[in-house]
């Protein structure tokens, strides 16, 4: 079988245009033994290789080398051929494949879902002779819809959009079509068209001139191909709306206390019900640490990949036999369901419970079958370490696996030994993968069900991971330990936020092109067709805080470009290291932090260091020596003094950088520092030149140079739709880099990314955006309404256009406008909140509206528990609320 590969491609002198692919005569994927292309001149490129008949199929992609340097190569996606033996001579005509400009449309959030399409091959087969093939990328054709193609030939129905013929789109979105080349006279004009597909009526032409093909030099049994085009379409933009609920937060009548995997596939129900076309949800991966409420908290996880415990639907798991116990558990399951909030602690008590008793009563089976088998031969490399993991943090009463003793190092040989049949080890791990399978067989059928029924499920990936997490442990290269990522100040906290969570060491994850986050984001695809960056700023850049604090105001931003001593003093501030870096209090601000505390303050944990300034003793001077004096103690008296030296222990113009000694970060916030207010006008006006410098231009081509760096192959490496979460102190590189990867931004009209403006404009946001009321950190309408009287008086009278006083209340008819008002945004995506939707709706709406807040970002300790007031059930039934939400999304023309 001769093949003949020819591209057109205008290269400049030393280039060399190559192509590589699946087959051994292509290098198979291996660019080192890639094939040299022949240029033919005019910008046409050509390869003929003699292949062996049996070739059923080829995936290949084209390259550029200079000087034996790969340098450029066509966008992700491969060239793909299928070979029968009807043909001798294959001749593929291509297009440099480049990024489309609609890539969101490549995602499978549209291909398996929004716009998928059943896999239909071609209406009428060609088996001898001479064979055109067209193919096409048209992924935005609806369902129902059929894309079709008519020319200027009778077997094309002479332009009759009713005798046009029907591609096929068995590999959707691109569509391709076999034409019996002897029926053809050349040359052959020709269009694509889009057609209902029970009607064959005609839905719209492609844009532009008609298309022009002459293949009259073809030979007996000789197949041409054409790829590479592209639909011209001009259509208006595509949006749809969805609404977003922790998983924990969903209620259902056969919830056990807590959301679960049963409940979001009820869920599913509901959105399709009111025209919604989206869920998103918050992480769901474990974060079991103490098991108590406090690993509620679902952005602190322990494993990148196995899903929290708690998510399992006991009732699709399977019933125990055992009827004493399970009328127990009926009798609790009762019970947790009737309260308004989630008790994590009984929760995930009983939920365990009730799963090792039906493992010792079904375990034993179910890891002897072949679905089992191929789940653990897929998952072992991260399921093992879980299991030991959890095994250890059980052992050893601690996940901190310092103290772990000889296990404190991760060990693989010691970890395949424990994961055997036979082990003390044995029963408890082996109900750890039972587990795991039953929650990846319950999601993934969920996830099936979302596809089919064209709801696309839409994931949470936290920017960061608990420091005492599997993956720290088995995979410590990764990670500095040194610090703890957060947040600078910002809308959320003003003392700025300190996660914990350790900072990666990207060189050496860049080293082995990024495989720990492409092995993420593949496990996040096994349940999502869309996910959303948790702080994309992260990949900018991060805010790291050393480990002796514990708020985030004396962070840095890493990578950075510090400052030298030198470049400091050019700014004209006369620098004083020890000064400027060593935190110290004015004996005169005392009373302004302790009140009449000052004194004790002062005898107790103050060191006189000038005739003027005090510093901390040794045994407070820092804030994690502060937080161990004082952090358990609740009293008033107490609780001041702690929050009085924290302050202290932030009293610094610059701070070291860490891995740069000699040089220095100026303090976020610095101008709000009693030191600062030490310092003349002359070196206020030095210093303020200089902080707006470091903070707003310095770094804006250095940061976007990183996040370029570690951005483009990840995004590159996935099919789902990618969001990013971007807000806060936001770098001026970040909507670009955001742009050129199509990255979906997020929008909040109560947050606006324009300066010198109290709200966002609705109607000037991106179109590759999420527009949303709130976030999970945010308070929902209701509880927004009640926290400036002032600014929502100008919202109300602004932007809602209402005349005279705002009511003290948000009532359903301004939720109503609100909601309305976002959804007629020009973004994509609107998902909103479900407290938000319940607020338009006063028969339904929580007379509690403070209850409906999930997160408190100011509050590190904060109790994740909040779950919808009524369960998915009666919201099924409540038709009023439906017709309000189908209203409002068909009004807005979205989806």
């Amino acid at each position: 079988m001769k093949v003949s590969f020819n591209i057109n491609y205008y290269t400049v002198w030393g280039q060399k245009l190559y192509i590589v692919g699946s087959i051994p005569e292509l290098g198979a994927w291996e660019t080192a033994f890639a094939k040299e292309m022949n240029y033919t001149g005019d910008g046409n490129w050509q390869l003929q290789l003699d292949l062996p008949d049996k070739t059923k199929s080829i995936e290949y992609k084209y390259f550029l080398r200079v000087d034996d340097q790969q340098i450029f190569e066509e966008w992700e996606r491969n060239h793909q051929a299928i070979l029968n033996e009807n043909s001798e001579l294959y001749t593929f005509y291509d297009c440099w494949l480049t990024r489309p400009a609609n890539i969101a449309f490549y995602s499978s959030a549209f291909t398996k879902s929004l716009l998928a399409h059943p896999c239909v091959p071609c209406v009428k087969e060609v088996k001898k002779g001479r064979k055109l093939m067209i193919k096409v990328s048209a992924p935005r054709v609806e369902k129902g819809q059929s894309l079709a193609v008519a020319g200027n030939q009778a077997c094309l129905g002479n332009w009759y959009p009713e005798q046009a013929l029907i591609m096929s789109c068995e590999h959707f979105p691109e569509w391709q079509i076999v034409i019996d080349a002897e029926e053809i006279t050349f040359p052959l004009e020709y269009k694509f068209l889009v057609l209902d597909t029970e009607t064959r009526d005609l839905c719209y032409w492609e844009a532009g001139d008609n298309r022009v093909l002459d293949v009259s030099f073809q030979e007996k049994r000789e197949t041409v191909c054409y790829s590479g085009l592209y639909l011209r379409e001009e259509l208006p933009p595509w949006k749809t709306a969805g609404t977003v609920i922790p998983v924990f937060s969903l209620r259902s009548e056969k919830s056990f206390g807590v959301g679960d995997l049963g409940d979001l596939k009820l869920f599913i129900d509901w959105i399709k019900k009111t025209n919604q076309r989206i869920i998103q949800v918050l992480p769901v991966n474990d974060t079991t640490v103490t098991h108590t409420w406090k690993d509620s908290y679902p952005y602190s996880a322990i494993t990148i990949y196995a899903l929290h415990p708690m998510y399992v639907d006991l009732s699709w798991m399977g019933s125990i036999n055992d009827k004493k116990k399970a009328t127990f558990f009926r009798k609790k399951q009762k019970e947790l369901n009737a309260k308004e909030t989630v008790d994590y602690e009984a929760v995930l008590k009983y939920k365990q419970e009730y799963c090792r008793l039906f493992f010792e009563q079904e375990g034993k089976l179910l890891l002897q079958t072949k679905e089992y088998k191929t789940f653990f031969a897929e998952n072992s490399h991260w399921l093992a370490p879980y299991a030991v993991y959890c095994y250890f943090r059980d052992k050893y009463n601690t996940t901190d696996f310092t103290l772990w003793g000889d296990d404190a190092i991760y060990n693989k040989a010691r970890i395949d030994r424990l994961c055997k049949e036979g082990t003390d080890a044995w029963d408890e791990i082996s109900f750890i993968f039972f587990l795991q399978y039953v929650l990846h067989t319950q999601f993934k059928a969920v996830s099936d069900y979302a596809r089919e029924n064209g709801v696309v499920l839409k994931g949470d990936l936290p920017i960061g991971v608990n420091r005492d997490s599997v993956e720290v442990w088995t995979e410590p290269q990764y990670f500095n330990m040194s610090g703890q990522s957060g947040a600078p100040p910002d809308d959320f906290s003003d003392i700025g936020q300190n996660w914990k969570f350790p900072t990666y060491n990207w060189g050496r994850m860049e080293s082995d092109d990024y495989t720990w986050w492409r092995k993420r984001f593949s496990k996040l695809g096994d349940y999502f067709d869309s996910f959303r960056i948790d702080h994309i700023l992260g990949f900018f850049r991060i805010w790291e805080i050393p480990c002796e604090y514990i708020q985030g105001l004396c962070g840095h931003f890493s990578p950075a470009l510090p400052l030298s001593k030198d470049e400091i003093k050019q700014y004209g501030v006369l620098f004083n290291e020890a000064r400027f870096t060593t935190p110290h209090i004015n004996k005169e601000y005392l009373s302004e932090l302790f009140g009449d505390l000052a004194d004790e303050v002062e005898n107790y944990y103050l060191a006189q260091s000038s005739s003027q300034h005090y510093v901390l003793k040794p045994f407070c001077d820092t804030q994690s020596k502060i937080e161990k004096l004082l952090g358990k103690d609740n009293d008033e008296k107490f609780m001041r003094i702690k929050n009085g030296l924290y302050t202290i222990a932030n009293e610094v113009l610059f701070l070291r950088d860490p891995y740069k000694t000699d040089c220095f970060h100026p303090r976020i916030l610095a101008n709000k520092s009693y030191l600062y207010r030490e310092l003349s006008a002359n070196d206020r006006y030095a210093f303020d030149h200089l902080y707006w410098d470091f903070f707003y231009h310095r770094h804006n081509n250095f940061w976007k140079l990183q996040a370029f760096k570690r951005l483009t192959p990840l995004i590159a490496s996935t099919q789902m739709l990618v969001c990013g979460e971007d807000l806060g102190m936001i770098p001026e590189s970040v909507p670009d880099v955001m742009n050129k990867l199509q990255i979906l931004s997020l929008e909040i009209e109560r947050m606006p990314k324009t300066s010198n403006r109290e709200f966002a404009d609705l109607q000037h946001l991106p179109y590759l955006s999420v527009c949303t009321t709130s976030t999970h950190d945010m308070s929902p309408l209701r509880s927004w309404w009640k926290e400036d009287k002032d600014k929502i008086q100008r919202y109300y009278n602004d932007v809602l256009h209402r005349p005279g006083e705002a009511p003290t209340e948000c009532t359903s008819d301004i939720a109503r406008q609100i909601i309305e008002n976002h959804l007629n945004a020009p973004s994509m995506l609107v998902i909103l909140p479900l407290q938000d939707w319940f607020a338009t709706d006063d028969t339904l709406k929580r007379k509690d509206y403070e209850a409906e807040r999930i997160n408190i970002p100011a509050n590190p300790h904060h109790y994740w528990c909040y779950r919808m007031h009524i369960t998915i059930e009666d919201l099924m039934k409540a038709d009023g609320l439906r017709e309000k939400v189908v209203s409002l999304i068909e009004k807005s023309g979205r989806k």
